[in-house]
């Protein structure tokens, strides 16, 4: 069992850095609880689904889909509140049901996949309504002066019919480099848009659906993407788009791909566009940076997806959904915290956020048994971790392959593996992060990265040779 302490840099020198500070236990959140099914006080990150997140000066809210297992939802859409990302509290249901406009034009008895941004000194809410297999869909609009209400409905932003080849739902609104206010939306049904807005009206500045950004070959649930997110990195001076694939109740799987512009084209890790649905297979469009997973024998989850992006300061996180392996109708809030490869694309933690900040390693804490785990891009599904260890003297043992592992001093390893069966070898860049093991109750090193073809790679150490 690993044996982390939580100590300062007495002693550290640069051979020998100072003790990473690992998170405390964040406490017990309860798993399926059918005590708690009528009693949404209780429901903490329970209940939640396509969650969008946005930062106050009151703290951390996250406004999601009118879901409920065991029962029908309250129509409204549902708000939490949070003042670390860690443990979430119930604020209701924003909205007191779907608006009379929105339910006259989809026939919707909930309200899916919102968006908050503030605007000046005004919040706007952004909702879809539809009904399941529909086109006949509606992104609507409410503004607050506060993030808890009251709100008032200002009505249509985008609506689609059913003989409309795409889907107005899923918005996420985003401002440009220059100052430019965007909606992109859309989902299951011809791709994903987006569509400059009137920056004092919250509405699209032009008529028309926009310009197509990404789709896929085919109208069935593998072949769906759904929830876009874009974000922007200055750092690296790119637009970054995020989506999810497949279906929402058993293999979603987020993808990002980048862009100079906002408005496109986006590209993978590999330059294949989002938008090309010619490429065969197309499962392996977009870098796949979370799916379905089993970390050992512990539980898992199953569809991830229909993120949004929280940027905080220097930090990024990904706020997502995902359903628990055990009973799939339990769908949970996750927050993880998103970390950025040399060459600048997004990589997420295999652990959800307890409070760890990236820092430096000391190398002996790396050797021992760790769960492997290859985001595989052809997968459905859950995806089986695998044992390896990494040695003292610098090996990878276990699996089919075996290899060697090298480490910069700070927090980045290289893996490379040999594979004398097929006569190649893969190198994975990976960073290191101090975690909180959720599945096991205790601290633990964690590691997330790429290969050189884009694949996402994750590592949670379970033994050391402490």
């Amino acid at each position: 069992m690993p044996m982390f302490l939580l100590f300062g840099a007495s002693g550290c020198t640069a051979d020998n850095p100072a003790q990473p500070v690992f998170p405390p236990s964040p406490g017990e959140i309860k798993m399926y609880d059918t005590s708690a099914i009528d009693n949404a006080a209780a429901w903490t990150i329970n209940n939640a689904h396509d969650p969008g997140i946005v930062k106050t000066d009151q703290g951390y809210y996250v406004f999601s889909t009118d879901v409920k297992v065991g029962g029908e939802a309250k129509p409204g859409v549902m708000v939490r509140k949070s003042d670390d990302l860690i443990h979430w509290k119930w604020v209701g249901q924003a909205l007191p049901d779907v608006p009379s406009e929105a339910k006259a034009w989809s026939g919707a008895v909930g309200l899916w996949a919102p968006d908050v941004v503030k605007y000046k000194d005004t919040y706007r809410l952004y909702y879809s309504a539809s009904t399941f297999g529909s086109r006949q869909s509606m992104i609507g609009l409410a503004t607050s002066p506060s993030i808890e209400g009251p709100w008032t409905d200002k009505g249509a932003v985008m609506q689609t019919r059913n003989e409309d080849s795409l889907n107005a739902i899923d918005p996420n609104v985003v401002t440009d480099a220059d100052g430019r206010m965007w909606m992109v939306y859309g989902s299951f049904f011809g791709g994903i848009h987006i569509t400059q807005l009137d920056p004092e009206t919250g509405k699209p500045a032009e008529p028309g659906f926009g310009t197509l950004i990404a789709a896929r070959d085919r109208v069935t649930e593998d072949g769906a993407v759904e929830g876009p997110y874009i974000i922007y990195n200055e750092k690296y001076k790119k637009y970054y788009l995020f989506v999810s694939y497949d279906s929402l109740f058993e293999d979603y799987n987020v993808r990002v791909a980048r862009s100079d512009s906002i408005t496109g084209p986006y590209v993978d890790y590999n330059g294949k566009k989002m938008t090309d649905t010619s490429y065969e297979p197309q499962y392996e469009i977009g870098n796949k940076i979370l799916g379905g997973y089993r970390l050992g024998e512990d539980a898992g989850w199953i569809a991830p997806g229909h993120n949004s992006v929280l940027k905080d300061g220097d930090n990024y996180f990904i706020v997502h959904h995902a359903r628990g392996e055990l009973d799939k109708n339990w769908s949970y809030l996750h927050v993880r915290k998103i970390l950025w490869t040399e060459d600048g694309w997004p990589v997420v933690s295999p652990e959800r956020y307890a409070g760890e900040t990236q820092q430096d390693i000391p190398k002996s804490l790396i050797p021992g048994g760790w769960e492997y785990l290859v985001m595989d891009k052809s997968v459905d599904g859950q995806i089986q971790s695998s044992h390896i260890k990494l040695g003292a003297d610098g090996t990878i043992e276990g699996s089919a392959e075996q290899g060697k592992w090298s480490f910069d001093g700070k927090f980045t390893m290289t893996l490379t593996w040999n594979n004398p069966v097929e006569d190649r070898s893969k190198v994975q860049r990976v960073q290191l992060l101090p975690s909180w093991d959720w599945e096991r109750n205790r601290q633990t090193l964690v590691f997330t990265g790429m290969d050189g073809n884009g694949t996402a790679v994750w590592g949670k150490q379970v033994d050391s040779n402490q």
